[in-house]
């Protein structure tokens, strides 16, 4: 077979004289401002209705038969083009195909591959038995986008042969070109990317792959996706090549030109490889979790520090990807899983980024060095340290604002705090707590996020004391639960007293089963953030376990020595002071790190009426 007459798609079953016909038709020269010829059109008519499957040609500008395929007869494979014009003009090309059976009316999958491939027209032959041309339907793209899902198609149906093969193409393709909107050619910022989801479901999954899919759909719209399909798959393990089984990726194909996807987005992290054959097979970007995630983050990031720490976790996972990165690197221009501090740097080679990555890591060490120096100076002033952990949109922020006035941005949507905040509260007993916000854990939380964000979860890892909050309204908060403590193992963190706060019990039904059962457990209160329900119990409960890490001592001191008890207001809750004869009797809560400082101060049980002999003034 001649390397320039090649006859692709389905040939199974399809004689080889048959094949040599079709390959005649290359030799045959379309005038170019026709369509097509009678010559060329009768042909692949006759060939059609012989072997009963569809026949497709492209035909270039010049009347050059560039392509033909064979399809099954229940849709044509249509050849792959050379795509390399811009995005924002046809493509050059005009396919002409058959519909055997008679009906030349054009089928949803026409209409796509119109969008898709961006075609100056296309058009559908209704082939009788016997191979004559019973009419003609032809579609063409009046308005053009730079994204399929956009773009406007008008069609003229059932028209004859004649008029169709009448009609100047040459002049109709220059009028259709001259009436473009400029504004729908740049319209990628302004426009919801179009997101079709799939899902792997192996052997040992942790997650159920319809409750995995739902949460990445909450991503892929926090993200700023429209969501216009899903799939998934059970395997033993992932396909080597694809993720995917090919049968799979080859659903998501057509899966592709019905919704008009723009981006594929998979449920795990993507070898580079696969990443790059998915993206070369079905000629869309493709993303997994991860770079979702970080998508997200990207968006998110308002201060210094937050921007280095997503720039470097992103450097990190693009470094391997630089090789294969294919249609993300041509779509710079924006768009789910290129936006971020680090996107313009993605085309560095790979020792930049590598240096980018060294100066990265050298100021987050500064940014590290200052939140260390923060911690020592708030544990000096001996004021409690709580932190609020738990999965993303349970409710963190709602729950600091609820305690604190803290007027820190509560969204109902995942990852809407990112940057930590930390906030005075006064407890009830009016002991004084430092209480900071979290960025949310979520489960396949990427590796390169917790190493970069160690600077700021180091914050966990400080505390005093853990604030779960929980979503009991989530119907896996369970899972959600074992995904916040496999973070927490990860920071080592997971020994640390922790508090279960079980939040939005006012979408529970009162008297609730799983409500009793939770309030009965040990270290675990109800509440609503939102209503604040319950945040005496929480109080109560936080006093509960800080007092178990401090002890309530009365001293006697000294009138010398009274600059002592001023001093005790920076470390200790000052509970009463009274000024007595012999000295100012002093009752405090405080840790015992301090009991030694002030030991011979304290009046011992037997003393406690208001004895103070035995103690020495102080030196």
């Amino acid at each position: 077979m001649s390397q320039n007459k090649i006859i692709s798609g389905e040939l199974d079953g399809i004689r080889q004289n048959v094949i040599q016909e079709l390959q005649r038709i290359y030799d045959m020269q379309v005038p170019a401002n026709q369509p097509v010829s009678q010559e060329v059109a009768a042909k692949a008519a006759q060939l059609s209705a012989q072997i009963r499957r569809e026949v497709v040609l492209y035909i270039n500008r010049r009347g050059k038969v560039t392509h033909i395929a064979i399809g099954d007869i229940q849709s044509a494979t249509l050849p792959e083009i050379d795509l390399r014009r811009s995005n924002t003009k046809l493509n050059g090309f005009r396919c002409i195909h058959t519909h055997p059976g008679g009906d030349s009316r054009l089928s949803r999958l026409d209409i796509s591959s119109l969008k898709q491939l961006r075609f100056d027209l296309i058009a559908a032959l209704g082939v009788e038995a016997d191979g004559g041309i019973s009419s003609v339907s032809m579609g063409f793209i009046s308005n053009l986008a730079s994204s399929p899902g956009d773009t406007v198609v008008q069609s003229i149906e059932l028209m004859g042969f004649n008029e169709f093969a009448d009609l100047n193409v040459t002049d109709f393709i220059a009028f259709l070109e001259r009436q473009f909107s400029v504004t729908q050619m740049h319209d990628v910022a302004q426009r919801k990317e179009r997101v079709l989801l799939a899902g792997l479901e192996t052997k040992g999954s942790e997650w159920d792959i319809a409750d995995s899919l739902a949460e990445l759909v909450q991503l892929a719209e926090t993200a700023g996706g429209c969501v216009v399909g899903q799939v998934s798959q059970v395997r033993e393990k992932p396909d080597a090549a694809f993720f995917l089984g090919k049968g799979k990726v080859d659903e998501i194909q057509h899966l592709i030109q019905e919704t008009e996807a723009d981006v594929l987005v998979l449920d795990d992290e993507l070898t580079p490889a696969q990443q790059r054959n998915l993206e070369q097979y079905l000629k869309i970007k493709v993303i997994d979790r991860t770079a979702l995630i970080l998508d997200i983050f990207a968006q998110r990031a308002r201060s210094y520090e937050g921007k280095l720490q997503v720039e470097l976790a992103q450097l990190r996972y693009n470094l391997p990807r630089l090789s294969g990165q294919g249609l993300v690197l041509s779509r710079l221009g924006g768009g789910i899983g290129t936006r971020g501090p680090g996107e313009t740097k993605l085309e560095m080679d790979k020792r930049r980024i590598r240096s980018r990555i060294h100066d990265v890591e050298k100021e987050i060490e500064t940014v590290k060095a200052n939140r260390a120096l923060q911690r020592i100076r708030r544990k000096k002033s001996s004021i409690p340290s709580v932190v609020l952990i738990g999965y993303t949109n349970a409710g963190k922020s709602t729950l600091l604002n609820s305690l604190s006035e803290a007027g820190v941005l509560a969204e109902d949507k995942l990852f809407a705090t990112l940057d930590p905040t930390t906030r005075n509260v006064k407890l009830s007993n009016g002991q004084e707590i430092l209480l900071t916000d979290t960025v949310g854990f979520i489960q396949k939380l990427p590796h390169h996020l917790v190493a970069a964000f160690r600077a700021t979860l180091e914050e966990v890892k400080q505390a005093d004391l853990l604030l779960h909050v929980l979503d009991i309204s989530h119907p896996r908060f369970r899972a959600q639960s074992d995904a916040v403590f496999h973070v927490l193992r990860e920071l080592e963190s997971d020994s640390k007293d922790i508090i279960t706060v079980c939040n939005k019990v006012d979408r529970l039904e009162s008297g609730d089963a799983l409500r009793e059962k939770l309030l009965k457990q040990e270290h675990a209160v109800a509440i609503s953030a939102l209503t604040g329900e319950g945040s005496d119990d929480l109080f109560a409960a936080i006093e509960q376990v800080l007092n178990q890490r401090t002890q309530i001592i009365e001293m006697l001191i000294p009138y010398e020595a009274s600059g002592l008890v001023s001093n005790l207001y920076g470390f200790a809750v000052v509970q009463s002071v009274d000024y007595q004869e012999s000295g100012i009797r002093v009752k405090v809560s405080v840790s015992s790190e301090y009991i030694k400082r002030y030991h011979q101060f304290i009046v011992g049980e037997e003393e406690n009426n208001d004895s103070i002999s035995g103690y020495d003034s102080p030196g």
